[in-house]
């Protein structure tokens, strides 16, 4: 049957497959290129896949029930991933709104090691003047694969000095927040669509870079890329089913090396590309090269590597040994199963402050809000908690526990609200990040005196208040003037992996030093993880 589609300006006739691969209507819409957003990948969880039916809407399903409100579910909404095909009567319009993530802010800059010591570079590239481009040099790209964004940068091999940088979305969003929808989605059909999806993103930077200073992949040496393990398997098309069941064994992440043309189909270019090696299943690439990055692995005082993401990855150690771990928090901090939340995109909140009774906000490019992300998400309970308007225990007091807190109102004139289950969302993921740090910590056998350095690495760590992530109890306070945010560690272990061509053999002994905490089996996770679900109460 086909189903007229309105997706933006234009409107669509799609073909919808009742019998065959379209499970549902999200289906279908991926298949034809039509970007809807699902956090849960396809779940019916989390709302975010909200389609209306201006004609032919179905009956609402126990998940519409859950997630739209009755306004909503009689002007037509449903979830894409709720409605099957066969529950379909020609005709059929649905409006599909437009996502702006492709707008969505991605940290770029990040620290450059000088001998032992870690050092800021500036938040995009790495110094203030327009560089400078000789047709005949030879050049290299850097790349880092996060699960929500992309970032590249162009580098001049012969000076090697950074020439630009590009970011992107990674539009396997599509397919769900986090690397655990991912590696459902891969193991239902999706792999291949997938890899196409994060290989044409790379390509599509790199040429864009290329073409910005009049070059040819001929020019191009090396690509040297970073990611974490769920998302180095997508792009190498490897099976991701033992990533999701145990023994959560990978197919490989040793060091890869291919060739630029058998990866992106260049044919004129020599260019060799390469997967920098990670540590485990989720313990990734990007965490190797971070660690690199901040020189932990040379220098004699003990330091915490936390990169903080959907999937928080931890490191502590020094030259000696790294224990390492991975804590499931989820995709709260970027905006995901909260209510009213949205990536890092103009018009997202991300300040909040609470002075009485009114509540005050500031959103990306000062913007009219659309909704809050992952900054804006920590800040709103630090300021509930500081009003008293939540007790120890994340409960909302009675004037706003059934209709939650109204944040900001959108462009329609509509409530941004946090309500109670985002206050949930956020505990369970706050306290994932803190026992995982705890485990660390106590495996180790280090105090918070013993620590030298923590590093706060990913872009929601670089924008990150850290005392407010530390006042709700998502890192100890006690750490709080050891903190130093790091911006894309990932990326810039990747860069120097680029430069120096005997980085790449330190980041294997980094690997090699490295041993994997599993919290899974480790007893003492579930009594931190239950302790710093609640919140103090003497704030």
């Amino acid at each position: 049957m086909k189903v007229s589609v309105k997706y933006g300006n234009k409107l669509l006739n799609v073909n919808i497959d009742a019998a065959g691969e379209d499970h549902h209507l999200l289906d279908a819409l991926r298949k034809n290129q039509i970007e809807v957003q699902a956090n849960c990948g396809g779940a019916g969880l989390c709302g975010k896949c909200k389609i209306k039916f201006e004609e032919g809407a179905p009956n609402p399903s126990i998940q519409d029930e859950n997630c739209l409100s009755a306004e909503e579910l009689a002007a037509g909404w449903r979830l894409a991933c709720t409605v099957e095909p066969k529950d379909l009567v020609e005709p059929v319009t649905i409006l599909v709104p437009q996502t702006n993530e492709d707008e969505m802010e991605v940290q770029v800059g990040g620290v450059s090691r000088a001998g032992a010591e870690a050092e800021k570079i500036a938040d995009g590239m790495g110094d203030t003047e327009t560089p400078t481009v000789d047709p005949s040099h030879t050049y290299g790209i850097a790349v880092d694969i996060g699960t929500t964004t992309v970032a590249i940068a162009l580098v001049d091999m012969d000076t090697t000095q950074e020439v630009d940088h590009f970011a992107t979305v990674n539009h396997q969003r599509r397919f769900g927040a986090d690397v655990i929808s991912r590696i459902k989605a891969a193991g239902e059909g999706h792999l291949e669509e997938m890899q196409n999806s994060i290989r044409k993103d790379l390509k599509g930077g790199i040429e864009t870079l290329l073409n910005t200073y009049n070059l040819e992949p001929a020019s191009l040496s090396k690509i040297v890329i970073a990611g974490n393990t769920t998302m180095g398997h997508l792009f190498m098309g490897f099976s991701c089913d033992s990533l999701g069941r145990a023994p959560y064994t990978p197919v490989d992440i040793s060091t890869i090396r291919r060739s630029a043309t058998e990866i992106f189909g260049w044919e004129n270019t020599q260019a060799e590309v390469i997967l920098l090696p990670g540590i485990s299943t989720y313990v990734g690439a990007d965490i190797t090269a971070g660690m690199y990055a901040t020189g932990m692995h040379t220098s004699k005082e003990l330091s915490v590597l936390v990169d903080l993401g959907t999937n928080g990855e931890m490191a502590i150690g020094n030259e000696e040994k790294f224990l390492v771990t991975s804590t499931a928090a989820g995709p709260a901090f970027e905006g995901g199963n909260i209510s009213c939340g949205v990536a890092s995109v103009p018009g997202a909140i991300c300040s909040v402050a609470i002075d009485g009774t009114t509540v005050e906000v500031k959103t990306i490019g000062e913007q009219t809000p659309v909704g809050l992300c992952g900054t804006g998400v920590i800040e709103t309970v630090y300021e509930l908690m500081k009003a008293e308007w939540i007790d120890y225990s994340g409960r909302l007091e009675d004037d706003y526990f059934d209709d939650g807190v109204v944040l900001a109102k959108n462009a329609k004139g509509e409530e941004l609200t946090f309500l109670q289950e985002d206050v949930r969302e956020v505990q369970l993921a706050k306290s994932a990040v803190r026992a995982g740090l705890e485990c660390l910590l106590l495996k180790f056998g280090a105090t918070y005196e013993d620590v030298a350095n923590v590093y706060i690495a990913g872009g929601f760590g670089y924008k990150m208040d850290l005392k407010k992530a530390a006042g709700i109890g998502m890192l100890p306070e006690e750490l709080l003037p050891k903190m130093q945010a790091v911006g894309n560690s990932s990326l810039s272990g990747a860069l120097e992996a680029l430069k120096n061509p005997k980085t790449l053999a330190e980041m294997e002994a980094i690997v090699s030093n490295s041993e994997e905490v599993n919290l899974a089996t480790t007893k003492e996770f579930n009594d931190f993880y239950m302790e710093y679900m609640m919140f103090e109460d003497d704030f």
